[in-house]
């Protein structure tokens, strides 16, 4: 139903874009208030103030603190699975090209840098004590892992076995290195991390070892 004129109230597309609109700079808000304030210390004032906003606002469209952390985790997953998604989609159909290509999305800036990395760890260091969280991050992690896994089978369909567990080992290779790149930026870099993933899927995969070297120039 339309909004009839001069009744003050916005037509419901308009509603929707702007409540749309206060979602994000809420969202937004609070993931910057965890790089600055960490996950313990991020509260409903913080994201208001972050925001420009009343915390009243914040309420109206997260229920709660907790609300507004769940969402904040399910978004930061949301644009990383675009993100690797994307990255697939205009990739070769050979699929060692598209192992590279999700690694390579793995460790990109936009994926891969100081506040993000921040945001994640903050996450990680609390699925035990928010079932909320451990549910986001299995769903994701589920549709990546069961990706990976396919790869790994095309690649080397001759061992199943050790297919099923090579998607495990690189996911293990790729978070550990976030992790160092987390807690010592100073002396791992994006570059060297995704240089020694490369390598380490040249011995997984001796048979598909030259998708793997270095890119001329890189």
């Amino acid at each position: 139903m339309v909004a009839s004129q001069g009744s003050g109230r916005k037509p419901r597309k308009e509603r929707k874009e702007n409540a749309d609109m206060r979602r994000r700079q809420i969202l937004d808000a609070t993931l910057k208030s965890i790089v600055a304030n960490g996950l313990a210390k991020t509260t409903l004032a913080t994201v208001a103030n972050e925001a420009g906003l009343s915390q009243g606002v914040a309420v109206f469209y997260f229920k709660s603190k907790t609300g507004i952390l769940t969402e904040a985790l399910r978004d930061q997953y949301q644009t990383y699975e675009a993100h690797w998604q994307a990255a697939l989609e205009k990739a070769p159909e050979d699929p060692a090209a598209r192992l590279r290509t999700i690694i390579e999305a793995d460790f990109s800036p936009k994926i891969c840098n100081p506040s993000a990395l921040a945001i994640w760890f903050a996450f990680f260091g609390e699925q035990n004590f928010v079932p909320q969280y451990a549910e986001i991050t299995g769903e994701f992690e589920e549709k990546r892992s069961q990706m990976l896994a396919e790869i790994c089978h095309e690649l080397i369909p001759e061992d199943p076995g050790k297919a099923d567990k090579a998607g495990g080992w690189i996911d293990s290779l790729t978070d550990g290195y976030w992790q160092k790149l987390h807690l010592f930026p100073h002396i791992y870099t994006r570059e060297g991390a995704l240089e020694q993933t490369l390598n380490f899927l040249q011995t997984l995969f001796p048979s598909h070892a030259e998708a793997f070297q270095a890119k001329a120039g890189s």
